[in-house]
């Protein structure tokens, strides 16, 4: 089958924006179904010198997944692969499958697909991929690089090639860097190559989780029993995930209504700040008692309030506390939605800090805030990594202006604590500013000549990282 450029505007207008608040249309869209039509479409666009950005599902926060040109390349139709392992423990499985639903099918067979963004239903395998994508368990199980084990790769001249990792407990042939090769694509935010096609890592599906909500009456209390758990030896979390107030007045009134959001009055601020716990323990009565009982006396040793304390037990239980989770982002990025047309958005954070320093961080960000007369981010997130979100809403160009200088500011304090300008969603092309925060000069200069001598023409994501 010969791949088709669909130059509709509809239809490329229906691939104009992803959740970075951006919209750009591209000049044609692409919907390959197998490897052998992404190799005919790159090898047409290197002779054209036409610039060609992978998509997924476009959940993409900082704009990664849409273009202002040339041809954006959807990979939601790749025909289906879907190959699990269950001695070797591993499944192979093709870029434009959704992660919550490889998930569900390793879980089938007793088995754990560790990775899980916030938008694992939403999102594709290739673009959990591409952009390194990491969650709440990260902090037990590391991000998708750790459990990515062979990709199948579409380069910029249309060559299909295919890697995996070396079983190997030493090497020292050459440069760190080109030991292994699969790396290279794993958070590449489609620069250097297509992935088509991953064999992922698989792990024994725990016998049980339970889930903590437990509530303090300040940040400084939360964010100090955040730090205590990561080095307690009596509780094992696999996720620590942080509620500012105004986060926690988004969670609360998402969990009691019916319907959709009223954008207008959900940001209240709740009367506390609240921390979500997971841990996975073995079956048995005692063994879950002796698991809250230690959780509970370090919560109360950090003022916890003792009688809020919430208990998510079973998968059903798990999933509502997902969902609650879930809603902060889903509604700042519809009142983000309601300013496009005067030049607003969401602006959405990603840095990251060492997790004893989260407090200072988040105290240093909120005064550059005040000072700056912005309204103040909701903040929440992966704490236990020292890594939260601030999600800001700019109503217009001005405030847009305001936030971002304030966000930068964020960054070089950040980076001068030892953090990162970016720890789990990318650069894309909202971030590629700030990069330089962060990289010296000359390892940027490695990063683009890797960039230059796996796509010499530069047509792959065009505006990303670069």
């Amino acid at each position: 089958m010969t791949a088709r450029i669909e130059t509709d505007p509809d239809v490329r207008a229906s691939f104009s924006a992803d959740a970075s608040g951006l919209r750009y249309l591209p000049d044609g869209v692409a919907r390959p179904e197998s490897a052998e039509e992404v190799s005919e479409i790159l090898r047409s666009a290197a002779a054209s010198r036409t610039g060609v950005t992978p998509a997924g599902m476009q959940t993409s926060t900082t704009g990664a997944s849409i273009t202002d040109g040339g041809i954006l390349l959807s990979m939601r139709g790749l025909k289906p692969v879907l190959d699990i392992d269950r001695d070797a423990r591993f499944v192979r499985v093709s870029a434009g499958a959704i992660l919550g639903e490889v998930k569900r099918a390793a879980a089938a067979e007793g088995l754990l697909l560790a990775p899980d963004p916030t938008s694992e239903e939403e999102c594709t395998v290739g673009g959990a991929i591409a952009c390194n994508a990491s969650g709440a368990r990260t902090l037990k199980y590391g991000a998708t690089r750790d459990h990515v084990r062979a990709v199948k790769v579409v380069l910029a001249s249309g060559e299909i090639a295919s890697f995996r990792r070396a079983e190997l407990e030493k090497n020292t042939a050459g440069y760190a860097i080109a030991h292994d090769p699969v790396d290279w694509f794993v958070g590449s935010e489609g620069t250097l190559g297509v992935v088509v096609e991953a064999e992922l890592l698989l792990l024994p599906l725990p016998e049980r989780v339970i889930g903590l909500e437990i509530s303090f009456a300040n940040e400084q209390n939360a964010l100090a029993f955040v730090a205590a758990a990561r080095e307690d030896t009596q509780v094992s979390p696999r996720c620590l995930e942080y509620f500012d107030e105004l986060a926690v007045g988004i969670a609360h009134a998402a969990e009691a209504r019916k319907g959709p959001p009223n954008l207008n009055v959900d940001l209240v601020p709740a009367s506390g700040t609240m921390v979500y716990v997971e841990q996975e323990i073995p079956e048995g009565e005692v063994a879950s008692e002796s698991v809250l009982d230690a959780w509970l006396s370090l919560a109360f040793v950090h003022g916890a309030f003792d009688d809020e304390v919430r208990v998510f037990d079973g998968e059903q239980a798990l999933a509502t506390a997902r969902r609650i989770r879930h809603s902060v982002p889903s509604v700042m990025n519809e009142r983000g939605a309601l300013y496009r047309v005067a030049g607003g958005r969401k602006v959405s954070t990603d840095w990251a800090v060492p997790y004893r320093r989260l407090h200072e961080a988040i105290t240093m960000s909120r005064e550059l805030g005040r000072r700056a007369g912005i309204s103040q981010a909701v903040t929440y997130g992966h704490a236990g990594n020292g890594h939260p979100h601030q999600n800001y809403v700019a109503r217009n160009a001005e405030e847009l202006d305001a936030i971002e200088r304030v966000v930068e500011k964020t960054l070089r304090a950040v980076v001068a604590m030892g953090g990162t300008v970016s720890a789990e969603h990318g650069i894309g092309k909202l971030k590629r500013q700030w990069l330089p925060l962060q990289m010296p000069a000359v390892a940027l200069g490695v990063m683009r000549a890797v960039k230059h001598e796996l796509d010499p023409l530069g047509i792959l994501a065009p505006g990303n990282i670069f």
